[in-house]
């Protein structure tokens, strides 16, 4: 059931409209059962495994939080991690170290080994609920979460469908208190829901499936690819993820906000950063926040050393790869954005440093970190940099094997023009102007979507203009959303 299918509105729509016309308790025992149809709607027979997980990590977090003995709490915390990364573990990346086996095993001559009938089917969304738990069980470890009294309560907590199959991922200290309490409708709050719904709905079906064409086209047939189509094809995938993820998010969002939830942001227009730190404040927030609180943090984070620091970085960003599938490619792109953390890190300890040495010799009223004008042209130099850094980790994000970004590279060595460039640069310049005219929309007035900050009418006429512009100009073709494959 995709976000941008007339069935999951069917399903909205019948859900919507029978929760607001019951009580608190019934409300969260209905959007359960609804939650896991949505699920079981994937694959029926995951249901199991996330139920199992929910229950178990209910239960430890109880005895965690019932328990005064530290090595019992370790315990049961240790207990509850092993079990969600194998899970986690066992179907993420059984298929990857068995084709490496396999791959083995043609090397020392034993051949047409039958391991088909062992693949693993991924459970949708799955990397998200795992991190949910995991945040909510070392959150009660540590204090600063009471365990939750009701497994009802939690396991909406954990199932709740709109951020079920691809987040955002949810802190429990923001969710779960507002499963435990009443919800009461809100029209303003109902009002921003269908907003960010049409907004979502908009960069998912106009920008990112219209990407998706020409990156398709390039990812599926590189090898007579030049620079001119290579940069085509990895623009279009720049925006294209963008557009998806961000478009995924704002429905999520909005869908949660018809029934008087609230989830976090998880963009903040990532494409005007001017440095690859400020980027993952605003790419897929609550992601990089995870990271950092629940990865970077109790590995030492930036209190033992630059030394550390920078190996810190590294692993924090070589694992965040890791989450996003069990392939070299994402261990290279987290490669990348951890190496390039840590050259910034660098860089600015050294400028810092500097800075120290020189304002002996500075008048008091200098200010050596002030910040440039938002429209200077070092800064806009600045983001176009940072977003071909970007640009330069999607290829192997994007490409299926490092055989396949390898051959990518090479071809920003060739130069051939074809008249069909000049077309599909137009389309292209056009999506990403009106994506780029968006976004500095949304940055300048510090809105969540178009129009966030006008009066009521006003919006409904934006929302209105969204839908006229969403069915004309929709790419008219399916395209799965690209985090359901995390």
């Amino acid at each position: 059931m995709l976000f941008d299918t007339p069935i999951y509105f069917l399903f909205l729509i019948f859900v919507v409209s029978l929760y607001w016309r019951m009580g608190w308790r019934k409300q969260n025992l209905f959007l359960l059962v609804a939650s896991y149809f949505f699920y079981g709607w994937w694959d029926w027979r995951f249901l199991f495994l996330i139920i199992t997980s929910t229950v178990v990590d209910f239960y430890v977090a109880k005895w965690i939080s019932a328990s005064t003995n530290p090595v019992h709490r370790k315990a049961l915390l240790t207990f509850s991690l092993v079990l969600n990364f194998t899970f986690l573990g066992f179907f993420k990346y059984f298929d990857f170290f068995l084709d490496s086996f396999s791959n083995f095993l043609d090397v020392v001559g034993v051949h047409n080994i039958p391991h088909s009938l062992l693949r693993i089917i991924l459970p949708p969304g799955i990397s998200f609920y795992t991190f949910q738990e995991v945040a909510y069980i070392v959150d009660v470890y540590f204090g600063k979460l009471e365990a939750a009294d009701s497994l009802l309560d939690y396991a909406l907590f954990i199932g709740l469908f709109p951020h079920l199959i691809a987040g955002p991922i949810q802190r429990p200290s923001h969710l779960l208190p507002q499963v435990q309490k009443p919800r009461h409708f809100d029209a303003a709050t109902f009002l921003d829901g269908c907003m960010l719904i049409l907004s979502g709905l908009f960069r998912k079906c106009v920008i990112a499936d219209n990407c998706a064409l020409l990156a398709n086209a390039y990812f599926e047939n590189r090898s007579s690819a030049d620079l001119v189509g290579t940069l085509i094809g990895v623009y279009a995938f720049a925006w294209q993820i963008y557009g998806d993820f961000s478009g995924y998010s704002d429905i999520a969002r909005g869908s949660a906000q018809l029934m008087g939830f609230h989830f976090m942001v998880n963009f903040r227009q990532p494409y005007l950063a001017t440095s690859l730190q400020d980027f993952w404040r605003r790419w897929h927030i609550s992601l990089s926040t995870w990271l950092r609180d629940y990865l970077y943090i109790p590995l030492g984070g930036n209190r033992l050393g630059e030394r550390r620091t920078y190996a810190n970085l590294m692993a924090t960003m070589l694992l965040g790869g890791l989450w996003h599938g069990a392939n070299f490619t994402f261990v290279i792109w987290g490669g990348i954005h951890g190496g390039w953390l840590s050259l910034e890190r660098f860089f600015q300890s050294t400028q810092q440093r500097i800075f120290r040495l020189n304002s002996r010799q500075l008048p008091p009223s200098a200010d050596l970190n002030a910040p440039a004008k938002p429209w200077a042209i070092s800064v806009w130099l600045q983001r176009a940099f940072i977003f071909h850094i970007v640009c330069f980790s999607w290829i192997f994000f994007r490409a299926r094997s490092l055989g396949d970004a390898f051959s990518i590279l090479r071809n920003l060595g060739k130069f051939v023009w074809i008249p069909e460039y000049g077309t599909a640069g137009l389309f292209l310049g056009c999506l990403i102007l009106l994506m780029l005219l968006l976004d500095l929309r949304l940055e300048t007035k510090n809105e969540e979507y178009f129009g966030a900050s006008m009066p009521e009418y006003p919006r409904v006429a934006v929302g209105l203009t969204l839908v006229l512009l969403t069915v004309l100009f929709a790419a008219g073709q399916a395209n799965a959303f690209i985090y359901f494959q995390f």
